[in-house]
């Protein structure tokens, strides 16, 4: 179910807030007026300042989330889900469109932590649990990849962060919901996408 945390004490990195401020584009004042309702950032000259080496609250970040979602919809929430790779820790070895849809589920356990300690440690490639995952299937002799989303962000922004991670080494990538399975925008634990190209 999208805009609920999993488990108390998960944080977001500063990065990865700041990302999401400048996805909202024309809408900075919808950033400015639902994130620091929640705590984050602060509003200074009537802009929104985060701190990208700070760490916030996912539940806060996710109920701002949930704000945006009610006022101006899935349109924004796939825009910001655009934005998020380009300013994301991503690990080395992303170099072609499979490691790439691969990396999400790591991208993310990199950019959240639980009391204090990353959800994914680099030095030993130990992924902790608490956030959920971003799946990865690779259809064999087709060019499809099947990405099951578990975890509380809303299904537009987990589409539009997998089509820009496609979208790094396959321009004509195609991302679409499958509409045949559950989605967590109706209440479900899990959204699938389809990628082809």
């Amino acid at each position: 179910m999208q805009f609920e945390v999993f488990e108390p004490d998960i944080e977001v990195n500063g990065t990865t807030v700041y990302a999401i401020v400048a996805g909202l584009g024309y809408f900075t004042n919808l950033s400015r007026r639902y994130f620091s309702q929640v705590h984050i950032g602060t509003v200074v000259n009537k802009e929104l300042r985060v701190d990208k080496n700070g760490w916030y609250p996912q539940s806060a970040w996710l109920e701002a989330f949930k704000q945006i979602s009610v006022q101006v919809g899935d349109r924004v929430l796939f825009n910001i889900g655009l934005s998020i790779p380009a300013n994301a820790q991503f690990p080395p070895w992303v170099v072609d469109i499979d490691s790439a849809v691969r990396s999400v589920d790591v991208a993310y356990h990199l950019n959240h932590r639980k009391k204090g300690r990353l959800l994914f440690d680099v030095k030993t490639g130990v992924m902790s649990e608490g956030i959920g995952h971003y799946g990865y299937r690779r259809v064999s002799a087709e060019r499809k990849i099947i990405s099951v989303s578990h975890n509380p962000y809303p299904c537009a922004f987990d589409r539009g962060i997998i089509t820009a991670m496609a979208h790094k080494f396959e321009p004509s990538a195609l991302v679409v919901h499958d509409d045949t399975k559950e989605c967590r925008s109706h209440g479900a634990n899990t959204c699938t996408y389809i990628i082809t190209w």
